[in-house]
């Protein structure tokens, strides 16, 4: 079976962060391969802040290009919204069965975990690959056994910033792909 890592995010826009962590997972994990899931709908976001769900899935696409091992996947498109990721970790592996899937997460995530919509099932079923932040160290489930601690570099970019940084007319060029950077350039967006 491929171990198959989900990485979720509503990549408002997607940022070279992402795609560090991303890449780090590849190299320095078991995963076989690494997933970005387009959120149409975080349960702790705002709708109204986000651009268009096909627009972000294209600008994640423009980021990972034809990277063998990264793949875009618009999976939670059709599930029920807002998105819970035991809802859509249940449909994928209903839809890929042969596949192993495992989330991919920053510990400040895994910190307040205890508090999403059946993770006992998820921990159950699924592994955790976590990456370190600076503003938490995991928390009290960092010492359960589904849950991989890597020494992923510690990325303080936020997609919140970067749209502050477009809008106040800023040049936030090396902090997203340059693909991502051209496409946002050549729109209007977050300005």
């Amino acid at each position: 079976m491929k171990k198959t890592g989900l990485y979720f995010g509503t990549f408002n826009p997607i940022h070279i962060g992402h795609c560090v962590i991303a890449q780090h997972m590849l190299e320095y994990t078991d995963l076989d391969e690494v997933w970005f899931v387009v959120t149409p709908h975080n349960p702790h976001k705002k709708k109204n802040t986000l651009l268009d769900d096909r627009q972000r899935l294209h600008m994640v696409q423009l980021a990972i290009d034809d990277h063998y091992k990264l793949r875009v996947s618009d999976m939670e498109f059709g599930l029920p919204q807002p998105s819970y990721t035991a809802t859509t970790l249940a449909h994928a592996s209903e839809k890929w069965p042969d596949r192993e899937f495992a989330l991919i997460m920053g510990a400040d995530n895994l910190e307040s975990f205890s508090r999403w919509r059946n993770y006992e099932w998820i921990l159950e079923h699924h592994s955790l690959y976590v990456y370190p932040r600076i503003e938490s160290d995991g928390g009290e489930l960092k010492n359960h056994p589904g849950v991989h601690l890597t020494e992923a570099p510690i990325m303080q970019i936020a997609s919140t910033d970067i749209r502050q940084a477009i809008k106040d007319g800023k040049d936030v060029s090396f902090m997203l792909p340059p693909k991502v950077w051209d496409y946002l350039e050549g729109s209007n967006f977050y300005r």
